[in-house]
């Protein structure tokens, strides 16, 4: 995953775009990852599994 500072973010936003379409990107303030930026698609991917993967509520007793 590639990472880019939060200044070349905010300056590069069409680039940090472009590159989150191909792969995550990882973006960072003070040297430290604090959001990653990914393409709809993937997260939409990523949702759908953790829909699968979340065992059914249990219903409260009164």
């Amino acid at each position: 995953m590639q990472t880019l500072s939060a200044k070349d973010a905010k300056y590069g936003f069409g680039r940090l775009i472009d590159l989150a379409r191909a792969d995550p990107v990882a973006v960072a303030k003070h040297g430290r990852p604090v959001v990653v930026v990914m393409a709809i698609e993937e997260y939409q991917r990523l949702k759908a599994l953790d829909a699968c993967e979340k065992p059914p509520a249990k219903e409260e007793q009164g």
